[in-house]
């Protein structure tokens, strides 16, 4: 993997609330008992990630931040395989409950779910 393949750059990732807003308009939604990951078209050629994990779900920072970094991972292993759209992955409590092998297989399906029910890619908004 080279290094740039290891970063998480600004351009990968949902950044205002307007971003966020576009996503949780009409999103295309995948779920499961550990996340919930809602899709929305762009209309760059890449994804981008957003991620929402509230400390009402997850009760510790500790919690948060493995769940966070797991998601992180995931999305930048599966990146060249996701299709153009905006992603914003929100946390179950059973999240915290797992190890990260587990939260993996979880996202990996999230993913494989998303590029077959859109073929790749969904219409940008």
């Amino acid at each position: 993997m080279s290094d740039q393949d290891s970063t998480f750059p600004r351009d990968k990732r949902l950044i205002s609330a307007a971003d966020y807003a576009v996503v949780f308009k009409q999103p295309v939604k995948s779920s499961d008992r550990y996340f919930s990951v809602l899709a929305r078209g762009n209309s760059i050629d890449h994804p981008r990630l957003g991620m929402a994990i509230a400390k009402k779900s997850i009760k510790t920072a500790v919690g948060r931040n493995r769940v966070k970094r797991t998601v992180r991972e995931s999305f930048r292993l599966h990146f060249k395989q996701l299709g153009s759209f905006d992603l914003v992955v929100l946390a179950r409590p059973e999240a915290a409950q797992v190890d990260r092998a587990q939260l993996r297989r979880s996202l990996e399906r999230h993913w494989q779910r998303l590029n077959k029910r859109f073929g790749g890619s969904i219409t940008a908004p």
